[in-house]
C-alpha cells in the first residue's frame, strides 16, 4: 500500500481575494480566502483517487468527525470509487470558543461495530492534535483491522503531540479559519471556501 504524505502549502498571504459572493455573510469577520473552492475540490479529487487505489479489495469505513467535517466527508465519499460505508461521531473540545479547552468530550458515538474493519477517520482540521490523538486511541480500543486519518487541513507548527496522518489536504497558517464546514459559534459553515476569521478570538 502506498502512503500519501503530500500536503499543499497555502501559506502565501496573497492567495485569492474573496469576492462579495464568496462572503455570503455581511460584516468584517469573514477574512481573506485561505483555500479557494476550486482548490478544495481539486485536492479532494486527488485524495479520493489515492484512497481508492490504497483500499482496493478492502473498502473502508469512513468515520466523519462532526460537525466540521460534514462537507468534506460528503465530497470525499463521492470521490472514492469504492462501495465504502460511512458513520459519524461528534467530539467536542472547543464549544463556542475559538481556542480548544483541552478537554475532549464524546458527544455522539458510532453506530457501526469497528471490529476487523478498515477505518478511515475523516477530520476537517488538525490544530494541537490532542483531540485527534485521543480519538485514535479511543477507536483503536475497538480493534479495527486498520485505522488511518484523512485530514483536510493541518495548521502549520501547532501540533503538541506526534501524529501519523496518512492523507493531508492542505497545510495552512496558524490563523483561526472558517467556512466549508468550519464555524465560529455555528456561523459560517456554509461558506464554500476556507477563509481566515477576522472577528474576536477570545
Amino acid at each position: 500500500m502506498s502512503t500519501l504524505r503530500y500536503s499543499r502549502d497555502v501559506t502565501d498571504p496573497g492567495i485569492d481575494c474573496p469576492t462579495q459572493f464568496d462572503r455570503l455573510e455581511e460584516g468584517d469577520e469573514v477574512g481573506k480566502v485561505i483555500v479557494s473552492e476550486a482548490d478544495l475540490q481539486a485536492r479532494i479529487a486527488d485524495l479520493g483517487a489515492a484512497i481508492t487505489a490504497d483500499y482496493q479489495g478492502r473498502p473502508p469505513l469512513l468515520v466523519g468527525v462532526l460537525k466540521g467535517a460534514f462537507m468534506f466527508m460528503s465530497d470525499l465519499s463521492r470521490a472514492i470509487a469504492l462501495p465504502c460505508e460511512v458513520d459519524f461521531m461528534a467530539v467536542s473540545s472547543y464549544g463556542s470558543a475559538t481556542r480548544t479547552s483541552g478537554v475532549v468530550r464524546i458527544v455522539k458515538d458510532l453506530d457501526i461495530v469497528l471490529l476487523d474493519r478498515h477505518v478511515l477517520v475523516v477530520e476537517d482540521i488538525v490544530d494541537s492534535g490532542l483531540t485527534l490523538s485521543y480519538l485514535q486511541r479511543y477507536l483503536l480500543a475497538r480493534q479495527p483491522a486498520s485505522l488511518e486519518v484523512c485530514a483536510l487541513l493541518v495548521k502549520e507548527g501547532q501540533q503538541r503531540t506526534a501524529l501519523d496522518l496518512r492523507y493531508v489536504g492542505f497545510t495552512i497558517p496558524a490563523d483561526f479559519v472558517i467556512g466549508y464546514g468550519l464555524d465560529v459559534a455555528e456561523r459560517y459553515r456554509n461558506l464554500p471556501a476556507i477563509h481566515a476569521y477576522d472577528g474576536p478570538t477570545d
